[in-house]
């Protein structure tokens, strides 16, 4: 019995993307399964079947279908080699017209290697990931169509061809001859031009082999509206022969046609292959032979044929349209052949945990017929792993602890009938249960890694540091399994087994690290620190275990070798360094590394040398060296000695201040950076070290240049220019002053100017060609035979300035009869040394006769005025005076600018005028409550008397405050009332000269509600509302009225209209049956007034058209006194966190709700906030504080009477730092 094939599911119906066949020259042939059904009009035995030649086909012809092509899947791809359920399921569905396996059929040809063994339904699934679609490694396709859930739809009679009205026909041609294909599609019914095909063999699409030989043409006639396509093949060659196909696609439309071109006249020796050589894609292929073999049918092997055989049918008669074919196939109506034996089959495919029981259950229709059970063709026996079951017509195989060899096929035979299924086994991965367990030891130890997986006999991989660890005969490394438990083994262990070991399971890892030391080191003797002099032997020891432990010795971190002076000698625990005669390279850090130990034993040998001096190398007489001042001395003395000396330069017999000495290897060296006067004289070198000690001296003499002078002295300064004087220098370095060159900068600047370049011989200069404004300084250098001094300190900084022009265009601006004031304009000229005032001064002029009294100028102002206006004060009544402004600034007072004639002085009357502003000229309205702060300018000299008056009489400064200055006067009111409203007086007199004004003053406030409201009139919905406009209008016109009603059933009030003008309305669109009152405010710039006026009686809104006799019953009295239905509830807080106080009160009418704490109402405070809403009272305390707590009390007042209610509220909380909580 052959092995039942595997399902394979993709993801969706459309068929894979074609590709090319593998290595081996054989194409890859796909598994497929198919479903066929007779077609409508079963085709006579023997008769020849029906050609399709390009025109409309005949009704009992089948319509081309397309095949649907999966491959395979394998492990890899799909994570299983078991079948999704939903893929099953839906082949379950289409069983009924699934053709049976097995049955009256052609036998199955041989199997070779290009037959196909295996068949299986594309069906969708939805767990294979979409990038899966269109792999390279999935199979060719045999053509476009429609995928398999639209095979199931039905379709009444479909035609045979839906597209071409004229196909191509088969034809011969001789080798180079031309031959064209014609093929035509109507396009009545489409809406663009369609998409054509045409290929050569099973895949070469010939619109890239377009050139020379090939050439693709599409025409459209618009009158009869046909797409002509041809294809002209141009010089044939004998390879051009073949099978060729055309492929017309329009939307969801599809066509195809084959046909064949035999090429005669050609040679087996033709080597051009042409560009149409399809075999040279591929491997060459033998030259089809002619077959002389009469027409088979092949619709008729088809129907006959088992699934597994459709491929290679097709493949064996040239059938390019398979998919097609199949497809009309399946949509033809079969006999459904009920089956005798079973009334209920296996699944298709059956899925159980690896370890897990299945069962397996057929239903018989005859529970007489003797049953068998196969497993891969085996016939199965009863066992404990395999148990059969009756359940009257069930029979049932139970499949125990299912492993992989339980994953096969599966089938029961039931007389002659069989059905078959299969059983596809999930192996559960294999989990790590407990982990490795890290491990540190130490060299020539064993070690045993274990390690516990979730099945027995599991397969798992040792790895060290992500490398598998080899297991061989000849490994170090041993590894065992007992059970679920699993071992690694090293029985003699080294530093190199330290690393990171881990276990890999096919359902978890798991990984510790093994660290192997070497055994611990211990010295008994270490190395010693010591002192050699230049010469002596050294020898350095230590001792340590282990004793077969080898070591390096190393100086200053370089390896020591042995050779004829040095020694090293190594027995059992003693280690030795022997060197003969030291030298000064032996000195050092020594070190002995014990190998393999990261432990190092050291010692520092030092050698020691007695100090010298080599002054005999320098080559100057008697020692001594002479320089000139200012140049930079480095005297360098070779020196020797080890450990280096210690370095001493002594000037006489101390040592010197201001040399900088510096010592290194083998010299010492004196420098001195800027040689003066001073450093002349007997230097001393003294060196030390342990080993001795030795002295030279030495002699420098120093010839210098003068001293700098002294800094000069500036005395006259100009506007560019200066005068500058000094004196000599107190030293001239031993030779006489040749001269002196003088320099000069800006101050702000660092860079110097000389101003001569000849010597100059005086002790005095005149620079000149100086910026005004800008600050200079200059300084001296002197000069001998030796050279330039340094140069002087520098001058004061002085800056080259020039006064000011005198101030422009002065005049009077005002006289009283003590003083004058004047005015007057910037100079013209300022200059760089700016501006930095003005100084005022008056001489008294003359008497009658005009002679001026006095030339002395008195200096009115002490200090400077930066004003251009001033006052000249303490004058005597009726005398003249003459003015005259200086400007002044560093350089000095300016020219003096004078008044032309003299100031009489004497005060000047000028009438009173009051400039009423533009506001105030018209009435100025305020709210009452709001402030009043008015100011009112005026002009008048001397000052203005100034009185107000309010309505003719004097104004009480208890009410109004009023201010008065010299050039205003301010009228202010802190809280205006309606009593402040009404007309102000404001007087203003010199003299006998008198100015008035008068301010017209409104204090509005919220108007009255209107005198009364009545109902004039009802009808329908409407209802006619007059009313009297109220008796205060707040001070202010009447603007508006508001109406509102509210049905007596709930009395809400409504808002009918705002801002009405008039006093009287007509409301209408009232509801029929209910009852209204209304209630009118009023309205004025201030707002609407507080209470509104209310209607007596209502407005019964009555249907027209019924007179309905209301009975008259006495109202209920709703009215009752506050009483509270929930009382309040003794509360703790917490401080900080908002905490509320709730009561409930019935009253009628709505009574007043006062909150109070510790019998003191609670008002404006917000801390609290009160709420009332359906009669629920609510105080809420925001964040309280300890201080918070107390006796809280909730009263509700109305007419009828009082109640209240107590709670105690108790803040716990923290009153301050550091305190503890308090309770109140």
């Amino acid at each position: 019995m052959p092995e039942p094939t595997k399902k394979d599911e993709t993801p969706n119906g459309q068929p894979e993307e074609s590709v090319a066949p593998d290595s081996n020259g054989a194409p890859q042939l796909p598994e497929i399964s198919l479903e066929v059904s007779p077609p409508p009009e079963p085709v006579a035995e023997g008769k020849e079947p029906i050609e399709t030649d390009g025109k409309n086909p005949e009704p009992p012809e089948p319509e081309p279908l397309q095949a649907v092509v999966a491959q395979e899947p394998s492990p890899a791809e799909n994570g299983s080699n078991q079948p999704q359920p939903g893929g099953v399921k839906e082949q379950a569905e289409s069983a009924d017209s699934t053709v049976k396996e097995e049955g009256p059929c052609s036998p199955p040809p041989p199997e070779d290697a290009n037959s196909i063994k295996k068949l299986s339904v594309e069906l969708p699934n939805d767990s294979v990931p979409v990038p899966a679609m269109g792999r390279k490694d999935s199979v060719w396709s045999l053509g476009e169509g429609q995928g398999p859930e639209e095979l199931d739809k039905p379709i009444d009679n479909p035609p045979l061809s839906t597209l071409l009205i004229e196909s191509p026909q088969s034809a011969t041609v001789f080798v180079g001859g031309d031959i064209t294909f014609v093929a035509k599609v109507e396009a009545k019914d489409l809406l663009r031009k369609p998409t054509i095909k045409w290929f050569k063999g099973k895949w070469m699409d010939l619109a890239s082999k377009t050139g020379k030989h090939l050439q693709l043409k599409e025409t459209f006639d618009r009158l009869t509206k046909v797409h002509t396509f041809e294809m002209h093949i141009i010089k044939a060659k004998e390879n051009y022969a073949g099978n060729y196909r055309c492929e017309v696609t329009y939307k969801d439309k599809f066509d195809s046609c084959s046909f064949d071109l035999e090429v005669k006249g050609f040679s087996e020796g033709q080597e051009d292959a042409g560009e149409l050589d399809f075999s040279g894609l591929l491997k060459h292929r033998e030259p089809k032979q002619q077959d002389d073999t009469p027409e088979v049918d092949v619709w008729e092997i088809l129907k006959n044929a088992r699934p597994d055989q459709y491929e290679k049918i097709a493949f064996m008669y040239g059938i390019t349209d398979l998919r097609g074919l199949l497809k009309r196939m399946k949509k033809i109506p079969k006999e459904e052949k009920k089956s005798e034996a079973f009334a209920k089959k296996l699944d298709p495919a059956y899925q159980v945990d690896k370890g897990g029981k299945i069962r397996l259950v057929v239903d018989l229709a005859d529970p007489t017929v003797e049953l068998k059970w196969y497993k891969n063709g085996q016939e199965i026996r009863p066992s404990p792993k395999y148990i059969f079951e009756h359940k009257g017509t069930q029979r049932i195989m139970v499949i125990n602890n299912c492993t992989t060899n339980d994953d096969a096929a599966y089938s029961v035979a039931a007389g002659d009938e069989k059905c078959t299924t299969e059983l596809f086994v999930k192996e559960l991965p294999v989990k790590v249960v407990k982990g490795i367990e890290p491990v540190k030891t130490t060299v020539n130890e064993r070690i045993e890694l274990e390690c516990e997986v979730s099945e027995e006999g599991a397969q798992v991989k040792w790895m060290k540091n992500g490398v598998e660890v080899p297991t061989g005969v000849r490994s170090r490394y041993r590894v065992k399994c007992e059970g679920t438990k699993h071992f690694l083994v090293i029985d003699d262990a080294s530093r190199e087994d330290t690393g990171t070991y881990s276990i890999m399971a096919t359902g978890g890892t798991s990984e510790a690290h093994v660290q192997v030391d070497l055994k611990p080191l211990k010295i008994y003797q270490d190395l010693q620190d010591m002192t050699v002099k230049l010469g002596q032997p050294i020898k350095l020891h230590c001792e340590i275990y282990p004793g077969n432990v080898p070591g390096r010795w190393y100086r200053n971190g370089q390896l020591i070798q042995p050779n004829d002076r040095i020694n090293i000698i190594h027995r059992n625990k003693v280690h030795r360094l022997e060197i003969e005669t030291s030298s000064l390279h032996d000195a050092g850090d020594y070190t002995f590394v014990p190998e393999g130990y990261s432990q190092s034993l050291s010692a520092k040998i030092h050698i020691i040398d007695p100090p010298r001096v080599h002054l005999e190398s320098l080559n100057f007489p008697d020692n001594t060296v002479t320089i000139v001042a200012g140049n930079k001395l480095r005297l360098e003395i070779p020196i020797s000695g080890e450990p280096a000396p210690r370095v001493v330069w002594m000037k006489g017999e101390r040592s010197g201040h201001r040399v900088r000495a510096e010592t290194y290897g083998d010299q010492t060296s004196l420098t001195i950076e800027v040689t003066e006067r001073e450093d002349s004289g007997n230097y001393k070198i003294v060196l030390q070290n342990e080993a001795g000690e030795a002295t030279a001296s030495v002699r420098i003499k120093v010839v210098d240049i003068p001293d700098p002078p002294e800094a000069p002295l500036v005395p006259v300064v100009g506007g560019d220019w200066c005068s500058m004087t000094w004196e000599p220098p107190k030293y001239d370095g031993g030779s006489p002053i040749l001269g002196y060159f003088i320099e000069r900068k800006k101050k702000q600047s660092s860079r110097w100017m000389r101003l001569n370049f000849d010597l100059i011989k005086e002790l005095s200069f005149e620079p000149k060609k100086m910026i005004e404004g800008v600050p200079y300084e200059v300084r001296i250098f002197a000069v001998n035979a030796i050279g330039v001094s340094k140069p002087s300190e520098p001058s004061k900084a002085f800056t080259p300035l020039a006064v000011t022009s005198e101030p422009t265009m002065l005049v009077v601006d005002d006289v009283t009869d003590t003083t004058v004031t004047v005015k007057w304009r910037p100079p013209e000229t300022i200059g760089a040394a700016g501006l930095d005032g003005y100084l005022v001064e008056y001489c008294i002029e003359g008497d009658s006769s005009g002679k001026r009294l006095t030339d002395d100028w008195v200096v009115s102002n002490k200090e400077l005025t930066e004003k251009t206006k001033y006052t000249i004060t303490g004058l005597t009544p009726g005398c003249k005076i003459l003015v005259r402004v200086k400007a002044i600034n560093a350089a000095g007072a300016s020219a003096p600018r004078t008044l032309q004639h003299s100031v009489l002085v004497k005060e000047v009357i000028e009438p009173p005028k009051i400039r009423v502003p533009r506001h105030l000229k018209q009435t100025y309205t305020r709210k009452v409550g709001e402030a009043v702060n008015l100011v009112v300018p005026f002009l008048g000299k001397p000052r203005p008397k100034v009185t107000w008056l309010k309505e003719g009489k004097p104004i009480e400064p208890t009410h109004v405050s009023i201010r008065n200055t010299d050039c205003d006067s301010i009228i202010f009111i802190r809280k205006a009332e309606r009593s402040h409203s009404g007309k102000y007086e404001m007087t203003v007199q010199v003299e006998n000269h008198v100015d008035t004004a008068i301010l017209d003053i409104q204090i509005v406030d919220l108007p009255g509600p209107p005198v009364s409201v009545t109902i004039e009139d009802v009808w329908g919905g409407n209802v006619a509302l007059v009313w009297t406009p109220p008796k205060d209008n707040g001070n202010a016109p009447i603007t508006g009225y508001t109406i509102q009603k509210a049905d007596k059933k709930t009395m809400e009030w409504y808002t009918c209209i705002e801002h009405y003008h008039r006093t009287c309305i007509t409301i209408t669109e009232l509801v029929v049956g209910n009852e209204y009152f209304f209630r009118i405010f009023s309205e004025n710039m201030c707002g609407l007034s507080e209470t509104a006026t209310q209607t007596k009686k209502s407005a019964l809104i009555v249907k027209e058209g019924m007179q309905v006799k209301t009975p008259e019953y006495s109202d209920h009295d709703f009215k009752e006194a506050p009483k509270f239905t929930q009382p309040l509830i003794n509360t703790f807080a917490i401080a900080g966190y908002n905490a509320t106080l709730n009561c409930s009160v019935r009253a009628n009418p709505r009574p007043k709700v006062i909150w109070m704490k510790n019998k003191i109402a609670i008002i404006d405070d917000p801390r609290y906030r009160m709420f009332s809403n359906q009669g629920v009272c609510t105080l809420e305390i925001r964040k309280p504080s300890p201080y918070d707590g107390g006796m809280y009390t909730c009263k509700a007042i109305n007419d009828l009477g009082e109640a209240q209610v107590d709670c105690k509220l108790e803040v716990k909380g923290q009153c301050g730092p550091g305190s503890d909580s308090v309770d109140t």
